[in-house]
């Protein structure tokens, strides 16, 4: 074994000691969680060794890092989520590899992305990302659309051709009234989901925590968890 597939195996399995011990806290199975491994400023290579090592979920923020990573890795069964703030102009792109996007957060994306799912004969699933620290039907801080707005973009992503609305995402908000009350925000966003829910039954998603709030999501009900650092290591700089 290399010395990086060792050291990413040795953080893979504390942060599933993690997640586990999290369930086990909130008196939650360990399969209703999802581990999605964020990938973003990493090579290729180690997506291969997490392909190896049982990953089968990763994400990426920026198209122009991820469109050549996913080539490169296009023989894994991987499935990609796309979890970045998307401007329309990368959706053809991103629609090319990714089976999830987390951040739909207006409608003029959920049209392109339709526009691209269908072109390409590719079903794509979509969360509607909340912005908590939004104001009622106004852009968050780090993407995302207000609580008001979650409503009309869910039905818009239910009736787009080729897009499945598969639920939420949340960003734990650094300013607002959430700011520093990660397991609040999470419990907020499970409140919401539960909303959507009753239109959409199938859009049971909810992706929120990361590397330093998992156990926070967990306890709220999170599905999926965006675990970077806390597998990869600290990110190198982008300078």
């Amino acid at each position: 074994m290399t010395d990086r597939k060792a050291q990413l195996a040795a953080n893979l399995a504390k942060v599933e000691e993690r997640i586990t011990a999290a369930c086990t806290a909130a008196g939650r199975k360990r399969e209703e969680v999802t581990l999605i491994v964020v990938t973003k400023t990493y090579p290729a290579s180690d997506v291969r060794i997490l392909s190896e090592l049982g990953v089968r979920h990763v994400a990426e923020n920026r198209d122009q890092d991820a469109a050549p990573k996913a080539a490169e890795c296009s023989d894994l069964p991987l499935l990609w989520h796309f979890v970045g703030q998307l401007q329309t102009n990368k959706v053809r792109s991103v629609v090319g590899y990714a089976g999830v996007v987390q951040s739909v957060d207006r409608s003029r994306l959920v049209a392109a992305l339709s526009k691209e799912a269908v072109r390409a004969e590719r079903e794509v699933g979509c969360l509607i990302q909340v912005a908590l620290d939004a104001q009622e039907r106004g852009r968050g801080e780090r993407g995302g659309v207000g609580v008001g707005g979650i409503e009309e973009l869910a039905d818009l992503v239910a009736e787009a051709p080729e897009l499945r609305l598969d639920g939420l995402m949340t960003v734990a908000p650094l300013t607002g009234e959430y700011a520093g009350r990660q397991q609040a925000a999470f419990e907020r966003l499970m409140d919401l989901s539960t909303a959507v829910r009753r239109a959409h039954p199938a859009a049971n998603m909810v992706s929120a925590g990361m590397s330093s709030d998992l156990e926070q999501a967990v306890a709220a009900g999170a599905t999926h968890v965006r675990v970077g650092t806390a597998v990869l290591g600290v990110r190198p700089s982008l300078g």
